[in-house]
């Protein structure tokens, strides 16, 4: 029995740490916890001429038992629009139009346990949270323990840490592509744009995995046939097209946090300990991206050759042009910092997970607040269908802002596992399966981190220039 038990060792421990960590999370309450605290808002509806109720209700209501709007709240589109309502008569007299100010009104309410958990979408949010830490957890403990090569997959336990990461992957991304195909969540502009933006990155990602640019992105792929080149293609353009959405809310969260029109709204404000979590994440992500460009990672890598004794072999001394190539680190310290910068921006997405919640659900109050001052007759149908809708689908957007963050730390993690874990089964891992750990998995923690830099840098552009704008 202790044979046995010496044995499996590891497999053993993987199993119990994955127990452990659900537990601990399903009891403690953990993905309640992580946004508990933050701040949602609710607009008063007006009563109008009823006489037999006094004061305001809160607007936030199903959108089925919604009767105020002819729309039902099928998106952005006619929310203000009353399709079934009789024109009103407009009064020509000169008496002068006193406005409600119980519609200038506006409450704030703090997440709680019951708010959370009636909420859209929070059972995949739940699920997800769940699933990437447990398999987060095992693919930590691999990495620390002593595994032997040719042990095989139950022997050193590595059987865990894959399935679970494969597991919480294929979640993530399903409820990924669940949540895009919302209809209200987001403008059919957008989803438009990511159809177009996913069939780009299939086009980028073919000279990478076909190797045609070798001179341009440091990725190799000699161990995968033409046909799994393709599959991988595809599947980073779908991919590509599911996180242009999640991206752009982003890069208006960034846009909001950190005042770049100096509104200097106190109810907008996102604190200075945010704001500096948002110039992080932005810089980290950008530094990430880049260093899997070869120009780039050229520039940082020291090309002097070594002798064993770790002594300069080149002895001559010249002019500046031959310190090109000569500075910088050992392409093994590149590596490892490259693998580290992917990791800390994967972390500092998930820090800066409740800034970027919170400045979506503010956005929506900002949005009333310009329709509010915007005329003297204000129409604030809209803004009050928007918060109804930032609130509603609150744990949607958190899922957008949780998974590029989970699927880049889970990729990474599996391209740390060694790369013979399916040795043994030919038939189910016939196309290499080094391939996919060592490869695959890196091209994929380094695709979603570079799509997300571009999509999050040229929104902001277009917000500096204008052309784009938080209404």
């Amino acid at each position: 029995m202790l044979s046995i038990f010496l044995l499996y060792k590891n497999l053993i421990l993987h199993a119990a740490v994955s127990l452990s960590v659900t537990l601990i999370l399903t009891l403690l309450r953990v993905p309640i916890i992580f946004l508990e605290g933050l701040h949602t808002y609710i607009h008063p509806e007006n009563l109008g001429n009823d006489k037999n109720q006094s004061g305001f209700r809160p607007a936030i209501r199903r959108p089925e038992n919604v009767d105020s709007s002819g729309s039902g709240l099928e998106g952005y589109q006619n929310l203000s629009s009353r399709e079934n309502a009789e024109p009103k008569k407009r009064n020509r007299s000169k008496e002068k139009f006193e406005f409600d100010e119980n519609n200038a009104q506006i409450f704030r309410l703090r997440l709680v346990d019951s708010h959370l958990q009636s909420r859209l979408y929070f059972k995949e949010y739940r699920d997800a949270f769940i699933c990437s830490i447990v398999a987060l957890s095992s693919l930590l403990l691999h990495n620390f323990l002593f595994v032997q090569d040719d042990s095989g997959i139950l022997v050193n336990g590595s059987v865990i840490p894959v399935f679970l990461g494969l597991i919480a992957i294929c979640k993530v991304l399903m409820v990924l592509v669940r949540v895009s195909f919302e209809r209200s969540a987001s403008k059919r502009s957008e989803k438009q744009l990511g159809v177009f933006m996913g069939g780009l990155g299939f086009l980028l990602v073919l000279p990478i995995v076909f190797m045609t640019a070798p001179s341009i992105f440091d990725f190799e792929f000699e161990s995968v046939d033409g046909f799994g080149k393709v599959l991988i293609a595809v599947f980073v353009g779908c991919l590509t097209g599911f996180l242009f959405v999640p991206a752009t809310k982003s890069a208006r969260s960034f846009w909001l946090g950190t005042d770049q029109l100096r509104w200097n709204l106190s109810i907008i404000s996102c604190g200075w300990t945010g704001r500096m979590l948002l110039y992080v994440n932005y810089l980290l992500v950008i530094l990430a991206s880049l260093l899997w460009i070869s120009p780039v990672a050229e520039i940082l890598v020291n090309k002097r050759n070594y002798d064993s004794g770790g002594e300069n072999l080149i002895r001559e001394s010249g002019d500046a042009d031959k310190l090109v190539g000569n500075v910088g680190m050992r392409h093994s310290d590149f590596t490892k910092f490259r693998l580290w910068c992917l990791l800390a921006s994967g972390l500092t997405q998930i820090v800066t997970l409740r800034p970027n919640l919170q400045m979506y659900l503010n956005e929506a109050v900002l949005s009333w607040y310009q329709r509010l001052h915007a005329s003297k007759v204000p129409d604030l149908e809209f803004s009050r269908a928007k918060i109804f809708l930032h609130n509603y689908y609150l744990c949607l957007a958190v899922l957008q802002f949780f998974a590029p963050p989970a699927l880049v730390l889970l990729f990474l993690g599996l391209s740390q596992i060694d790369g013979n874990l399916c040795g043994n089964f030919s038939v189910i891992c016939s196309s290499s399966p080094s391939a996919f750990v060592k490869e695959v998995a890196l091209l994929m923690a380094w695709w979603v981190v570079f799509v997300w830099a571009i999509f999050t840098s040229s929104s902001l552009v277009l917000y500096r220039r204008g052309i784009l704008y938080v209404s």
